[in-house]
């Protein structure tokens, strides 16, 4: 009787328990990634990064546009990853809800630039324009882009083509808010001087 009591039954019998590798392995990313490990963020971009491109040129028609979904999302889930609760979503779950609000955001931000626009072709309708020279200050206006550095170059497109505040700005690309001011005012001097110059030679 005492050799019985050790014994279960065997339809009693304990096995151990085993998670799928692939639970196994997004446990591992998902606490990696909170714990702020970079090659976390690099692992997630790796994995997700073509799916979130794909939803937003798929939204936005624009492929430009969707990079710069892509890099902003990616930026939002590293600064928001002590917000996300793995009980609630799978991590690549999360980052395309994370995909759908930038998204959505990108399309307010291009209807308030199409109002602003339809704005001010209602004032200027009455008023003759040279289009030769507004076509000359806007392919200016792209060279001078072309030739900044890579930081004040996309510093430059967020403010006048992401419609983005200074602050805005600065919390996508990591900056502080000065260097983000110093960099438009340079970039704007230098537009300024090239503009000038245009004008007396014409």
């Amino acid at each position: 009787m005492t050799g019985n009591r050790t014994n279960l039954p065997a339809g009693r019998r304990r096995t151990p328990v085993t998670v799928p590798i692939d639970d196994v392995d997004h446990l591992r990313l998902v606490a990696a990634f909170r714990a702020g490990d970079e090659r976390a963020l690099a692992e997630a971009y790796a994995r997700w990064s073509s799916l979130v491109y794909t939803i937003a040129v798929r939204s936005l028609g624009d492929p430009g546009e969707a990079e710069d979904v892509t890099q902003t999302v990616f930026i939002a889930a590293w600064r928001g990853r002590d917000t996300y609760n793995p009980e609630r979503a799978r991590l690549p779950a999360w980052i395309v809800g994370i995909t759908r609000h930038t998204v959505a955001d990108t399309h307010e931000a291009r209807s308030r630039r199409r109002r602003i626009e339809q704005a001010v072709a209602g004032e200027l309708r009455t008023t003759p324009v040279d289009d030769s020279v507004d076509v000359a200050d806007r392919v200016m206006f792209a060279e001078e882009l072309q030739r900044l550095e890579p930081v004040p170059q996309r510093v430059m497109r967020l403010a006048f083509y992401a419609d983005l505040t200074h602050a805005q700005i600065a919390a996508m690309l990591g900056l502080p808010l000065g260097t983000v001011k110093s960099h438009i005012r340079r970039s704007l001097g230098r537009l300024r001087a090239r503009l000038e110059a245009n004008d007396d030679t014409y």
